[in-house]
């Protein structure tokens, strides 16, 4: 993850919505103060116009400019006509943006230029801000929220007016988020929004060549919780900045959704629609580690195409992927996870009555599942460039594997399953009994259902021959007992600490 990315994040909190209440005084010229000290702490260059007339304070001609990490002379600025900070006597304070104005955020490398011209709209309801200058609470809420692409310039490449088409816009939004300030700022950010939309359109200019996607997210949320270092010597030092005390902790989340893709190229096409019952995206990142978690479920596509001889329908319970990684570099050892799901994955019936039109096989849908965790180490510093390089020439070892643990292993379809566990450390300073990989010691217990039946159809059908059917018995008979259940195989395999490998008790190495 780089620094632009938590930058740009902060920013665009700062500049868009908030919220909580508190019992104290707040000036217009404290809340813009307190813009401008976070910005700037987190590598932002500021330039505006200030202007104050009795209890508003307007600013204007705002222009953000940060150095992109990593890149020598490249750098991106974002900026915006005019805000205004209105005291409202009260103790509280109203930021005011207008119903409708442009955004602009450029990029530049040498002689190289990008520019991205937006328009940004709502109701005109301003933001309210309460609290005290160590404590303040953001409110906003619109009835409407969209941003519009206005433009597209790059040098040397020329971009007609209307080639690309993109908007987004959230409906019923509402944000809430409380800051306070100690020696590190700390957000507790929620918002809400009934629907989420999108709309992109790409076209060849002059020509019938297109791509085009639109889509619709229902019953949005998001809540997270960040923390951020007040003082850093290198904004741009994502290491420094974690170890600083940096962190996040974010979810999305949706009730429902749908999308829709459609690509013309020449006399080629293609169209991919999609529906489903919500889904989940969380990450949380601080000095330890990086982690994801992302799921959907009720999930349905439909394919067509040029190149594709008819419809394909397809559906799925359940799709996720989770992972955490360890950040810091250590000799002790850090956790680390990775986990994918697959459930209840069905095809169409015209799909199966392609490979098995006397319907001899189970056609219920099939199900993929791996959950794992583990621990090791991290050896040399991800955030270092050299490093890295040194990594990827092999001069320097990236790690080392200490322990994995099977939490989780299914795969189920056509009528047989495989389910599983295990746990396995992993000795580092052997790297001779397994060719070069550290040498594993531990169990792995396995239970195979419908292997034997599905292997018998699989010969009716007449896609095994009967000698690759003795020969995946007779394999199946050397690593496995039979179980309780009729059809059913369980098999134990074991690797000792010096280097042998048993199947039940047996051993095989």
């Amino acid at each position: 993850m780089s620094i632009f990315f938590v930058r740009s994040f902060g920013a665009t909190a700062m500049l868009a919505f908030s919220a909580q209440g508190a019992l104290a005084d707040l000036s217009a010229q404290d809340v813009w103060s307190d813009w401008k000290s976070y910005m700037t702490g987190t590598g932002y260059e500021i330039t505006a116009t200030e202007s104050q007339s009795g209890g508003t304070l307007t600013v204007s001609d705002l222009s953000m400019m940060m150095p992109i990490p990593d890149e020598e002379d490249v750098t991106a600025a974002i900026s915006m006509p005019e805000i205004k900070f209105t005291e409202n006597g009260d103790g509280t304070v109203s930021i005011l943006l207008p119903a409708e104005f442009p955004m602009t955020v450029r990029a530049s490398e040498d002689d190289e230029k990008f520019t991205v011209s937006v328009t940004v709209a709502h109701d005109g309801t301003p933001m309210t801000v309460s609290g005290d200058p160590t404590a303040m609470t953001y409110d906003y809420a619109t009835s409407q929220m969209t941003v519009t692409l206005d433009s597209i310039e790059a040098t040397g490449e020329d971009i007609p007016a209307g080639a690309v088409k993109a908007s987004a816009s959230l409906s019923d939004f509402v944000a809430k988020t409380t800051l306070s300030v100690t020696d590190a700022r700390s957000y507790m950010q929620s918002w809400t929004a009934s629907s989420f939309t999108y709309n992109i359109d790409v076209r060849e200019p002059g020509g019938d060549d297109h791509v085009s996607a639109v889509g619709t997210m229902l019953g949005v949320e998001t809540l997270g919780n960040s923390t951020v270092p007040t003082e850093l010597d290198k904004a741009s030092d994502m290491a420094a900045l974690l170890a600083s005390g940096f962190g996040v902790d974010a979810s999305f989340s949706y009730a429902s959704g749908n999308s829709a893709i459609s690509i013309q190229d020449g006399s080629d096409n293609f169209a991919f629609n999609s529906t489903s019952g919500g889904g989940d995206i969380g990450m949380v990142m601080d000095a330890s580690k990086l982690s994801y978690d992302v799921s959907q479920k009720d999930m349905d596509f439909n394919v067509t195409g040029s190149d594709i001889p008819f419809p394909i329908a397809l559906s799925m319970a359940e799709a996720g992927f989770n992972i955490t990684m360890p950040l810091a570099q250590s000799e002790e050892e850090q956790d680390f996870a990775l986990g994918i799901s697959l459930r209840d994955f069905a095809v169409p019936e015209m799909l199966w009555g392609m490979i098995d039109p006397a319907g001899t096989l189970p056609h219920d849908p099939a199900s993929v599942v791996l959950s794992l965790t583990g621990k090791g180490k991290v050896l040399f510093d991800i955030f270092d460039p050299e490093a890295m390089e040194q990594v990827e020439d092999g001069d320097i070892a990236p790690g080392e594997l200490n322990a994995v643990t099977i939490e989780q292993l299914l795969v189920s379809a056509a009528g047989a399953k495989l389910t599983g566990t295990g746990d396995f450390t992993f000795n580092n300073e052997d790297l001779v009994s397994f060719d070069g990989m550290p040498a594993p010691s531990g169990e792995a217990n396995l239970s195979l259902s419908g292997a034997n039946t599905l292997i018998d159809k699989l010969i009716e059908m007449g896609l095994m021959s009967d000698e690759d059917a003795m020969g995946a018995r007779m394999m199946m008979g050397m690593l496995a007992v039979p179980g309780e259940g009729e059809d059913t195989l369980n098999s134990k395999i074991e690797i000792t600490e010096d280097g042998k490998i048993l199947a039940n008790g047996q051993r095989l190495k």
